[in-house]
């Protein structure tokens, strides 16, 4: 398994760094939008940089499956099946925002393995492989070692379901009770996050796909990530709780007692 974790990383920057370069372009020339079936914006950005991600992983990896933000699932079954989304953040994009990044994961077998999260404005690009650590542009990163809640700096992303769980009390209960709170959002929060930035994300409304990279990036810098629940990442995931080991913990025991108490 080590020779095709080593092959995989490499497609998967070879990959990221080819997305970047279609993005850098739009992002310099100005794009169309398109509206896609559930009303979320697509751009020539989106689908020009997921292909190029496919091919450069295809080649690389035949035996895996692929799915794909723009183009979706070949085969979800594979013993092999790499996660991609060329644009995470497109609404930050079409805005003018630099929030966005490209997301590249690979699961074996169901579990995620290694994490390719490349933010290409900031010329920024994480990665992560199983049991080898987590790495910012070469360099080895590490979470915090914040222990209390009194301590912890939160960020939230999307949120808006949790405003109507039992839960959102709670995520009040951890704001008062924190050092600081913030919403950086979309892959910002993840990275600074492994590296030793944040303690604690929050998210109610996410897809695996923008994730899926940043999971395995958060738990080799020694960190947790699960969903609301406590649950470990699959590809039916749909919220995120990510954290030092501590903070991450206590977050997760105040929003199970919310819904035993509700």
């Amino acid at each position: 398994m080590t020779d095709i974790l080593d092959k995989a990383l490499a497609a998967a920057r070879d990959a990221a760094g080819a997305a970047a370069e279609i993005i850098l372009h739009y992002w310099r020339t100005g794009v169309g939008v398109d509206l896609k079936g559930d009303d979320t914006p697509v751009t020539a950005a989106d689908r020009e940089a997921e292909m190029a991600i496919r091919g450069i992983l295809a080649a690389a990896l035949p035996e895996a499956g692929i799915y794909g933000e723009e183009y979706g699932a070949d085969d979800t079954s594979r013993e092999w099946l790499w996660l991609v989304d060329p644009l995470d953040g497109t609404k930050s994009f079409v805005r003018r925002t630099p929030f966005f990044s490209t997301q590249i994961a690979l699961m074996h077998r169901g579990e995620l393995v290694l994490g390719v999260s490349s933010a290409p404005v900031y010329g920024e690009r994480m990665w992560a492989v199983r049991g080898r650590g987590a790495f910012l542009d070469g360099e080895p990163v590490r979470v915090a070692a914040t222990q209390r809640m009194a301590e912890a700096s939160i960020s939230t992303g999307n949120v808006k379901t949790l405003t109507g769980d039992a839960r959102w009390d709670a995520l009040g209960a951890m704001i008062r009770d924190s050092n600081r709170i913030r919403g950086y959002g979309d892959f910002c929060h993840y990275h600074l996050l492994a590296r030793g930035g944040l303690d604690l994300v929050i998210e109610s409304d996410v897809n695996i796909l923008d994730v899926a990279a940043l999971a395995v990036i958060v738990r080799e810098a020694g960190g947790v990530f699960t969903d609301l629940d406590g649950a470990g990442p699959t590809l039916e995931t749909k919220s995120v709780l990510a954290g030092t080991p501590a903070v991450h913990a206590a977050a997760l025991a105040r929003l199970r007692d919310a819904t035993i108490d509700r």
